[in-house]
């Protein structure tokens, strides 16, 4: 089952997409929004299934899909949290700068709570007022989940995984250290994330899905030059379960909550990168300084996963980063 949000008004309006995401059928009949289907998932669940069943056999007859009218397939949520569960990419970092990584990271995951007011669409451009800001992509697969109790074991947090998506969280790399020279988190460095056009049910994965990883190369392309393809699977020395159970440690989840997974990234570095960070790094190690610049006004990223077939999955990230023009200046 793929589901995915065409724009209307704030929050969407629900369509179910088939497997080669070339056609969608409206699911308003069983729910207008996919935040109100998350919130009765138990009722609303097996109608969407028979619904794409019928959309994937022909029986019902559905419409072009058009990913460019998508907004992210939940457009804004009640939570938003991203986790750092590649701790070689965490190593690496540390690396470049001769700081040592606390041994407790490889047993305690990293996250933060990001904005979740207003995502950006897949295809929308990303607007950023200053190019010295560093402005980067972090290519991330994530999940949405259902109510998840506080407390939650790992084990049982694998069953709230509802639906997995991919996502573009966006960074401002050169205002992260002042900020984080605070105390207290990122804020001005993390603006508004994009996700994929279609969020995707676990079984419709099938085996790329297994124990709360996806196990599929993520390519990361900029300015139609491929950065990377890292394998999500490899690697990830925290899975969606421990991630979820990590988020829930001290209270509840609601429905709808996303987790993310953190930049995708393999110790073995021959696929690349899904982030200009981590070439810098790897930059600064081999050569002592960095070499390729952030993303400037004009630049476009794409952020797309396929089968071992060659078909995409989830449909394309395809964004453009321009300069904000404030209405009031």
């Amino acid at each position: 089952m793929k589901l995915a949000s065409l724009h209307h008004e704030r929050d969407g309006s629900l369509v179910v997409v088939n497997n080669s995401l070339d056609s969608y059928i409206s699911a308003k009949h069983i729910s207008l929004t996919l935040q109100t289907a998350l919130d009765n998932w138990s009722d609303c669940e097996s109608e969407l299934e028979i619904l794409a069943e019928k959309l994937e056999t022909g029986v019902v007859t559905g419409l072009p899909f058009n990913q460019s009218a998508c907004m992210s397939p939940l457009p804004r949520a009640f939570h938003w949290a991203d986790g750092s569960a590649y701790v070689n990419h965490i190593e690496l970092v540390r690396k470049a700068r001769n700081a040592q990584m606390p041994e407790s990271f490889w047993t305690d995951p990293l996250m933060y709570q990001g904005g979740s007011d207003c995502f950006l669409g897949p295809q929308e451009d990303i607007i950023v007022a200053d190019e010295t800001w560093g402005i980067d992509f972090e290519a991330e697969v994530a999940v949405i989940v259902d109510d998840v109790p506080m407390g939650i074991s790992a084990k049982n947090a694998k069953k709230h995984i509802k639906l997995v998506m991919l996502v573009n969280d966006v960074s401002l790399r050169n205002l992260i250290p002042a900020e984080l020279s605070k105390g207290f988190g990122f804020y001005h460095a993390k603006p508004s994330s994009s996700f994929s056009p279609v969020a995707v049910s676990p079984k419709t994965l099938g085996d790329h899905w297994d124990d709360g990883k996806l196990h599929l190369p993520l390519k990361a392309v900029l300015n139609h030059a491929l950065i990377g393809q890292p394998n999500a699977g490899v690697d990830m020395t925290f899975d969606f379960g421990q991630l979820i159970s990590h988020a829930a440690k001290t209270r509840p989840l609601c429905a709808g909550t996303i987790i993310g997974s953190g930049t995708v990234s393999n110790i073995d570095k021959s696929q690349g990168s899904c982030c200009l960070a981590e070439v810098r790094m790897l930059e600064v190690i081999a050569t002592g300084n960095p070499i390729t610049a952030f993303m400037q006004y004009g630049d476009n990223i794409q952020i797309e996963m396929h089968t071992t077939l060659g078909q995409s999955i989830f449909g394309k990230i395809d964004q453009t980063v321009v300069p904000y023009k404030n209405p009031s200046s």
